[in-house]
């Protein structure tokens, strides 16, 4: 059973922690001092060449994370936000369409924007893969030293939810990459489409592990997911559904499983979550966290941490 600390104000106790769970933090402010305050409370100072992985959310879409949001805590760590294009057509499928949405979006007005496979792309190892031998990202994952993962939680037509396991297997795969997760390995062009929704899941997972452990073996990656603009829809569709939840807060962790399973669980909480808790049950989302935790990448054991 899942055991979880809630510290609150009135630092009251409420279960004892697991041996080896993993620390999230969490606060009700959505804004930018909220932000760099869960920031500050993960004890992982960014450093040296500082990729920011978000989403920089199709064309028509407004419930991508404001740059007005991110841009004191993207300029504190000196980061380039960092993407890759997609691959389902759309306006960021190509570079020069993809730039152009970042800009229409307000990103280049914060901070400079890589699109990490605009130059071709690399093989991570993938290790002890039950679908996936390799994780093909954008080329430009090798120009930084470190991640600072900022993940829109929401949900997701074919994940049943994005977050951070999902920002950073997905999203920094790229185009030929996404395939490859996307069909668990069996292709690696033409349709993302694919009949075995476990075996998608788990190559996400399986991506994300790759990821994490080519960053010095996790050291060099932290985790932040705002939990706002609650859609059953992702940032990735151009014509999401209005929210019909209320925003929960923001919260923070070294650890994508553990941090995951937290945002799951609050919307679970919530008296609101019901649309986005049948997307996510509809598409067996929790699973891509079950296997991330099965292959050791991180725990869903934690200490719920509130900052407020």
């Amino acid at each position: 059973m899942r055991r979880i600390i809630l510290c609150a104000c009135i630092c009251m106790l409420i279960a004892c922690p697991a041996f080896g769970a993993a620390d999230v933090f969490f606060t009700k402010d959505i804004s930018p001092a909220g932000l760099m305050a869960i920031y500050n409370k993960l004890g992982r100072e960014a450093n040296g060449r500082v990729a920011v992985k978000l989403s920089t959310g199709e064309a028509g879409n407004t419930h991508y994370l404001s740059p007005d949001l991110i841009k004191e805590l993207v300029q504190k760590v000196n980061g380039t936000i960092v993407e890759c294009n997609t691959a389902y057509g759309g306006s960021r499928s190509e570079t020069a369409m993809h730039m152009q949405v970042a800009e229409d979006h307000g990103f280049t007005k914060i901070a400079k924007v890589d699109l990490m496979d605009s130059e071709g792309e690399i093989s991570l190892p993938v290790t002890n893969g039950k679908h996936l031998k390799e994780d093909v990202v954008g080329s430009h994952f090798k120009n930084y030293d470190f991640f600072l993962v900022l993940s829109h939680f929401k949900g997701h037509a074919m994940g049943g939810f994005g977050g951070a396991l999902k920002n950073i297997s997905i999203g920094i795969a790229s185009s030929r990459g996404k395939v490859i997760i996307h069909t668990a390995g069996t292709k690696d062009s033409g349709s993302i489409w694919f009949d075995d929704q476990d075996a998608f899941l788990e190559s996400m997972a399986e991506a994300a592990k790759a990821v994490s452990d080519s960053l010095d073996g996790g050291k060099k990656i932290m985790y932040i997911s705002v939990m706002n603009h609650l859609s059953v829809d992702c940032d990735c569709d151009g014509n999401p559904a209005a929210p019909d939840m209320h925003d929960i807060g923001i919260l923070g962790s070294l650890d994508p499983v553990a941090l995951d399973q937290a945002c799951v669980d609050l919307v679970y909480k919530a008296p609101d979550g019901k649309s986005l808790i049948n997307r996510m049950e509809s598409r067996h989302g929790i699973h891509t966290v079950e296997h991330a935790a099965d292959i050791g990448l991180g725990t869903r054991d934690y200490n719920f941490i509130s900052i407020d």
